[in-house]
């Protein structure tokens, strides 16, 4: 039975609510961010001695700034009460927010405009943290891509209504901004009504006590979220995400008007258009990550930010000479549909970069800590989206273009990228993983609900070819620890990504004694740890196609550490490129390129039951006569 779509958690309670609130939530932020910035920059206005320019990089700062400044609070408050009365109450100031702003923008309060955004990221502040500690809280772990998925494309949905209702409403009434006040109010009221719908979600740790002192607060939960490693990693990533994406985002206006010699309207369609591809881009997640945390998705969705940014640089470097007024004389200018491919592009590589990023937070975090672990996530996220602000101003001062910016981000991303897969290589070994399972071959995996989602296990499977880790870590949700001929772990360049992979070398007791007890010190280490660990028992790769007999080693290490055992079968594989020839030798001519590849999980095999030969039994029924 396939696993149900993404789009059919919008019709329960557990989640339709929630996302309605969040996505109006989205769209009246930016209803108020995009008329306020439309208004500074096409009327001419100069607020505390700043241009239209500079004046669009200060909002984004004032706006973020909360979410470095009160972020430990919220991430406390997220934990200490139950979830969806925070909600409620954080809509009731959102409409006290709005009904204030709708005051400034018809009295022309400029200042007073700019406290009010001050005060919205206050509100967006406290809802971050309940926000995404309550889809974990209601979601399965194989619904969490997909509810991310949905929550991101939401967000960006009402982005693009946001921006072309805050457009439209300056137009419409650029005088007295009475339709942009009446649209802002009006959407804090609805975004109320929806927050009434969501059901109860308990607090996880009731008798927190709430620590006031935002510094030293602040400090403990980045070590909350410091604990995991690869969780705290996450959150750098989804941290420079954001400098990029706001450094790039923040400067369209200017863009528009400076570079493409344009105006509100095809501002307006710009940031329509990103915000499409960040939407498209988080949608597809599920589906090219088959309903997993599919860490692989990252290092791809890297590389595509810096093409796309870089050729931002070339698409238009200069200031055109023809000015357009109308959306469809910018269409039809030359160069203009490579500009909005170019920003579609980046906002679709930028949802594939995030999203996973997102569910692994919420898959590996600690529940009891997760909301301030999230507020950690919004802090270093504020850090960053201020510092892009300053990063963008001091270079945009110190004479660069706004395309030559542009370009600069590009390059700077492909270092960033470098040195996060550094730190953590299980995103280089999953994404190849990913590269060879959806390009290679044609990997169709079932029985994976076998695989448990916490806690020790170990994985037997037959051994057809060189990249049979590959397969298998591309095919399960989990991160594994193979177990493998330390010949091949020898070779060049798979060697780098097995020991990214904490692959365990292993040689018989006549090659190499001592490397032999040392792998099974480390198996029996990682089954303490938790860990996943994947065994090929025929002790090599097979020379003819067929399963040989299981070695007993497998038995050793079941009576070391008696865990589950999970039998695979592997199919299909016999015959690649990557078998052997009956020589021996691997294949030099590419054989059975794009074939199908079968990959069987079968049921979990108690360690009292976990003899050789029975696995063995096991594994040939599961893999079937598909060689």
């Amino acid at each position: 039975m396939s696993d149900p779509s993404q789009f059919s958690l919008l019709k329960e309670r557990r989640f339709a609510p929630f996302f309605a609130t969040q996505f109006l939530g989205a769209f009246n932020d930016n209803i108020f961010r995009n008329g306020l910035i439309i208004v500074i920059t096409f009327q001419g206005v100069n607020v505390f001695g700043f241009g239209a320019s500079q004046l669009a990089n200060v909002a984004g700062a004032m706006f973020i700034l909360p979410f470095f400044l009160f972020s430990a609070t919220s991430g406390q408050l997220a934990d200490k009460y139950e979830k969806s009365r925070l909600m409620r109450i954080i809509k009731a100031i959102e409409i006290s927010l709005m009904v204030l702003a709708a005051i400034a923008f018809m009295n022309h309060s400029y200042a007073v405009l700019f406290a009010v955004l001050f005060l919205m990221g206050c509100q967006s502040t406290l809802f971050g943290p309940v926000k995404y500690a309550y889809l974990p809280q209601q979601l399965g772990t194989t619904e969490l891509v997909g509810g991310n998925a949905l929550v991101e494309s939401g967000t960006y949905l009402a982005i693009i209504f946001g921006l072309i209702i805050g457009g439209i409403s300056v137009a419409i009434d650029p005088g007295e901004q009475y339709v942009l006040s009446a649209c802002l109010i009006g959407v804090a009221i609805f975004g109320y009504l929806a927050s009434r719908g969501i059901p109860e979600t308990r607090a996880v740790d009731p008798h927190l006590r709430i620590n006031w002192n935002v510094w030293t607060e602040t400090w403990r939960i980045v070590g909350f979220a410091r604990e995991n490693r690869s969780v705290y990693l996450s959150i750098l990533g989804i941290s420079w995400f954001w400098f990029f994406g706001s450094a790039m985002t923040l400067q369209i206006p200017a863009y528009t008007l400076d570079i493409l010699n344009g105006n509100e309207q095809i501002t307006t369609m710009l940031l329509v258009t990103f915000a499409v591809g960040v939407g498209i881009g988080s949608l597809l997640c599920e589906r090219l990550s088959g309903h997993r945390i599919e860490l692989g998705l990252v290092p791809f969705g890297s590389i595509g930010l810096s093409v796309f940014a870089i050729d931002l640089y070339f698409a238009q470097p200069a200031m055109h000479i023809v000015a357009v007024t109308t959306v469809l004389e910018f269409i039809n200018r030359p160069g203009s549909v490579r500009i909005l491919a170019d920003l579609t592009m980046l906002g679709a590589f930028g949802g594939l970069y995030s999203v996973p990023m997102y569910a692994m937070i919420q898959a590996r975090a600690k529940r009891r800590h997760l909301s301030r672990i999230i507020a950690a996530n919004n802090i270093i996220n504020a850090i960053f989206m201020v510092a892009a602000a300053v990063f963008a101003l001091a270079l945009l001062y110190a004479g660069l273009s706004i395309p030559e910016f542009f370009a600069v981000l590009g390059l700077l991303n492909i270092a960033v990228a470098i040195y996060i897969y550094t730190l953590v290589p299980e995103f280089l070994m999953r994404f190849i993983a990913w590269i060879l399972v959806n390009t290679l071959y044609r990997i169709r995996t079932s029985g994976s609900d076998h695989i448990p989602d916490t806690g020790p296990a170990i994985l037997v499977c037959n051994h057809v070819s060189f990249v049979d880790a590959l397969v298998l870590s591309g095919s399960v949700r989990r991160p594994v620890r193979f177990v493998m001929w330390y010949r091949i772990f020898e070779i060049p360049f798979l060697k780098f990504l097995f020991r990214s992979a904490k692959a365990i070398p292993i040689a018989s007791a006549k090659e190499d004694a001592a490397l032999l007890e040392d792998a099974f010190n480390q198996i029996d280490q990682g089954l303490a740890d938790g860990d996943l660990v994947c065994i090929f028992p025929e002790g090599g790769i097979t020379r003819d196609g067929e399963i040989q007999s299981f070695r007993p080693g497998v038995e050793k290490i079941i009576a070391r550490q008696p865990v589950p055992v999970i039998p695979i079968g592997l199919g299909g594989l016999w015959g690649s490129w990557f078998s052997r020839h009956h020589s021996g030798r691997l294949r030099r001519i590419p054989g059975k390129l794009f074939c199908r590849v079968d990959v069987r999980i079968g049921d979990p095999v108690k360690p009292a039951d976990a003899s050789a030969a029975n696995l063995e039994v096991l594994v040939r029924t599961l893999r079937g006569k598909n060689r």
